[in-house]
């Protein structure tokens, strides 16, 4: 099935800034996981709430959309990119993911089903609860645009609330565990560079 990609890299990262732009195995954080999907779609863009300096736009070599509106989240830049792309189904993968990769996409999206507005991975580790994961997730793009317009409308901008409204299917996901690595701390990022070292990766 053919998709797009939207890499998610709006956030305000005030419990990490600049970790977007910070070194991840040799590249910035986002254009590590923008190297690691790329290969699964013809269609990538990159959501941010800032225009990217010229240094990081020679490494971040697609379509960047800027959403200038503030405090929508996720859910206001996938909006804004959503309106600007072409393909009918979307990858929304977020920008601070560095293990996610065209692999984990393509598996998803193989499990799409007719009927499908949104299909959110859900994993566990062991003894933990399940978790839902909607920043690694395939969307119908003009299914969200359509439900996620008047939720920021009416001044709300929780993802959540867009999944809601759309006909959303949740699918258990295994073997994938690293691919939901985030990175949101300073005490992630040092975790970060210590696989990355133990994976042979300059960190």
């Amino acid at each position: 099935m053919r998709f797009g990609i939207l890499i998610v890299a709006g956030g305000l990262a005030t419990r990490l800034p600049g970790k977007l732009t910070a070194n991840a195995g040799a590249l910035p954080l986002v254009a590590r996981v923008l190297r690691n999907v790329r290969g699964a779609a013809d269609e990538v863009v990159v959501s941010t709430s800032v225009t990217l300096a010229s240094e990081m736009r020679t490494l971040v070599d697609v379509p960047v959309v800027v959403d200038t509106e503030e405090a929508r989240g996720p859910a206001g830049g996938m909006l804004a990119a959503f309106a600007t792309m072409r393909e009918p189904v979307i990858f929304a993968v977020a920008g601070d993911a560095p293990f996610i990769d065209a692999g984990f996409a393509t598996r998803l999206a193989a499990r799409w089903r007719s009927g499908d507005e949104a299909l959110v991975p859900i994993h566990a580790a062991t003894g933990e609860q399940p978790q839902s994961e909607p920043l690694a997730a395939l969307y119908d793009r003009v299914a969200f645009l359509r439900e996620a317009a008047g939720i920021l409308r009416g001044g709300r901008g929780a993802l959540r609330l867009v999944l809601e409204a759309l006909a959303t299917r949740y699918v258990n996901v295994t073997g994938d565990a690293l691919a939901f690595t985030n990175v949101n701390t300073p005490e992630d990022f040092a975790a970060l560079r210590a696989q990355l070292r133990a994976r042979g990766e300059s960190a």
